[in-house]
């Protein structure tokens, strides 16, 4: 589950990150309020205006602004609420701001200069371990840092059983180049970072920019938070912060009936049982001259109501020129998912587009007989280079 950025700092700042003061406001009038009480708290002249999407590269997008005085709050905070931001994370459409975070300025004038630097906290998967990611050159895009600078990324791997000691976030402190007073405040930073995100069961925390002030505070000037969705039920109240709104509509009609559903670009909707087959699946269709136009997993049950509020979420997608069903039949048997196939086609009525089911496992020939027996225009197969070879046929 993904969290804004005030939600993220929130959640941080619970745990002894240092965060810049500041609230959240959804017009202008709030915005003015909320100016206001960053002012009483800091007294640091300017305001920083940030879009809250979730999406990022909103700094090149103009979602995020320095506001100098009270009127540039207002003006600011006025065009970016109901505006919509379109960045590369973003679809052509882009993402309509319905919050806006005034924060202080953290780039007040000191002794020394302000630097920024890159933090990110993740899973290594290969090594099942977690892993600190880190580099000097903060503010920018990681993978542009990553393709002309690799030198210039740090990585820290972290034993779970372990954690994050001390000697590591220290290392990492001297990697950064820091000393003195910003060197302590940085491997306080660092291990409040950890902390935080072993607590909230993120799979990612990433501060782009960590900002060392000119009195040698570190600050998380940004925070992007993602939440492992099968540990919510640890965190009710992390739970309750997601926000609907920013779903596709697609995808938000698909977790209200409890499936897993990701709105892609393509033009073959597709239908699974189990994550990893959907991932083949949409390997199959590409290679068969297709783009995958979603990622829909219905489960192990894959039941005649689940599959019928698959298709009908698949159907509303007005790119998709082809749906492909491709089922495992282990826990469940191929003909009883055949017969949910038939049932939803027929409760459906009359689908537009070309129907290709794969079944494997078992009872996959009594599957494959059922739907030819159905008189439904439903092309089966069992083979996956079958399926391959139709797609590929059906959208030249």
């Amino acid at each position: 589950m993904n969290l804004h950025e005030y939600q993220a700092k929130m959640l941080l700042k619970q745990y002894g990150v240092l965060v810049p003061v500041g609230y959240v406001a959804s017009n202008s009038e709030e915005a003015l309020m909320a100016a206001k009480k960053v002012w009483d708290e800091t007294k640091v002249e300017g305001w920083a205006i940030k879009a809250q999407i979730h999406a990022g590269g909103r700094g090149k997008a103009g979602g995020i602004k320095i506001a100098r005085h009270m009127e540039e709050v207002e003006l600011f905070s006025q065009q970016l609420i109901g505006s919509k931001l379109i960045t590369p994370q973003t679809s052509a459409e882009g993402k309509l701001v319905r919050k806006i975070l005034i924060e202080q300025n953290i780039y007040y004038p000191g002794e020394e200069q302000p630097l920024e630097f890159y933090v990110s906290f993740l899973l290594n998967k290969a090594l099942e371990k977690y892993m600190f990611m880190y580099s000097i050159q903060g503010g920018m895009e990681i993978e542009v840092v990553a393709e002309k600078n690799p030198e210039l990324i740090f990585t820290e791997i972290i034993d779970p059983m372990l954690g994050l000691m001390p000697y590591q976030a220290r290392r990492m402190a001297y990697n950064l180049g820091l000393k003195g007073v910003a060197f302590q405040n940085m491997v306080s930073f660092l291990l409040n970072l950890y902390r935080a995100a072993i607590s909230i069961d993120a799979n990612l925390v990433e501060i782009n920019p960590v900002l060392k002030a000119s009195d040698g505070k570190i600050f998380a000037a940004d925070a992007k938070v993602v939440i492992d969705n099968n540990a919510l039920f640890r965190h009710p109240e992390i739970a309750q912060m997601d926000d609907p709104d920013e779903m596709d509509s697609l995808e938000r009609e698909a977790t209200h009936y409890k499936l897993n559903y990701i709105k892609l670009n393509g033009n073959v909707g597709c239908m699974v049982n189990g994550a990893g087959l959907a991932m083949a699946t949409m390997d199959v269709i590409k290679m068969s001259g297709g783009e995958p136009a979603n990622f829909l997993d219905v489960g192990g049950s894959a039941d005649v109501d689940r599959v019928e509020k698959g298709f009908r979420i698949i159907l509303k997608d007005p790119n998709v020129r082809l749906i492909f069903v491709n089922i495992f039949g282990g826990i469940v048997r191929c003909d009883r998912v055949a017969n949910g196939i038939v049932q939803a086609y027929r409760n459906i009525g009359e689908i537009p587009v070309p129907v290709v089911v794969r079944l494997q496992g078992t009872n996959a020939e009594e599957g494959k007989q059922l739907i030819a027996e159905s008189g439904l225009k439903v092309y089966s197969v069992i083979y996956i280079e079958e399926a391959a070879e139709l797609i590929n046929k059906l959208l030249s």
